[in-house]
């Protein structure tokens, strides 16, 4: 048996860091149902105070979602989920993500990022393959090359 996985990202702003990675990476934010929401409202399932307006649309306070373009609600999608915690990040991160680029240019890449809060860390290489190492804007690490 095979299982699907879901990468999780604790962060303080889950909705500004699903954005940022969406357009990192060339995905989409996964869209909240309103209709759903309105549903749980009226069961009681869910509080008002559940949720907050972000981009003009009510979404969950607590967690947001993204995934490539088109995939949207597909069972078995490589999706990143982001979720709030108190704490700010104090360590390097046990996992990380690496990015491949497939021949693009890792020093515009590099550029673009810093300009949208992206934190250069290091060069590396093993061989001759080189990455750099850089933190989102809250901190967590990945990998570019």
């Amino acid at each position: 048996m095979t299982y699907n996985i879901q990468i999780s990202l604790d962060c303080k702003d889950t909705h500004q860091q699903a954005d940022w990675w969406a357009e990192t990476l060339g995905w989409v934010v996964e869209p909240t149902d309103q209709a759903f929401i309105d549903d749980v409202l009226a069961k009681g399932l869910a509080q008002p105070d559940d949720l907050v307006v972000h981009n003009g649309v009510r979404v969950w306070r607590d967690g947001a979602a993204i995934c490539r373009p088109g995939e949207e609600g597909s069972p078995g999608r490589l999706r990143m989920l982001f979720q709030p915690v108190p704490e700010p990040k104090t360590v390097k991160n046990r996992c990380h993500l690496d990015i491949n680029l497939d021949g693009d240019d890792k020093d515009l890449l590099r550029s673009q990022l810093e300009g949208r809060g992206a934190r250069f860390l290091y060069q590396a290489n093993q061989g001759p393959h080189v990455w750099y190492t850089m933190a989102d804007p809250e901190g967590n690490e990945f990998c570019i090359g």
